[in-house]
């Protein structure tokens, strides 16, 4: 019987080949994987898609899209804002949907009393990074 390749090791290695792909922040390989720059690759939906796929299109009286996605938002925060490009999509998503930067402060400020302030002050420096991107743009 021969010995079969380890389909794990395989799978890693696949995996590793496809990092070594993705785009780099920086022409320096040692700098490692920036997911910053795989998070450019993911569009932010158009509004009319969000309120189709989560909006009010399948419960006229629940929410919109705008609201589900600042409840996410406070979601990722209560988990302490680890997840840090999901933080990024969903600020871009909910300002798509039409929130305003100040509805998204409110909405992080509200889970300082359920998150704490390290998960809130982490939560508000991502949402300031998209909310500056705009400021850079024009």
């Amino acid at each position: 019987m021969t010995d079969a390749a380890n389909p794990f090791a395989a799978m890693m290695a696949q995996m590793q080949e496809m990092a070594k792909a993705m785009p780099q922040a920086t022409a320096d390989p040692a700098a490692g994987f920036d997911a910053k720059s795989l998070e450019a690759m993911w569009p932010t939906m158009p509004k009319e898609v969000m309120e189709m796929w989560f909006g009010k299109s399948g419960n006229q009286d629940g929410l919109d899209a705008k609201t589900r996605m600042l409840l996410t938002l406070a979601g990722l925060t209560m988990q302490g804002a680890q997840a840090e490009t999901p933080m990024r999509q969903t600020v871009r998503h909910a300002r798509e949907a039409g929130a305003t930067d100040q509805e998204i402060t409110d909405t992080l400020g509200m889970m300082a009393l359920f998150a704490g302030m390290p998960a809130v002050t982490r939560a508000t420096t991502l949402a300031q990074e998209v909310m500056d991107e705009d400021k850079d743009k024009t």
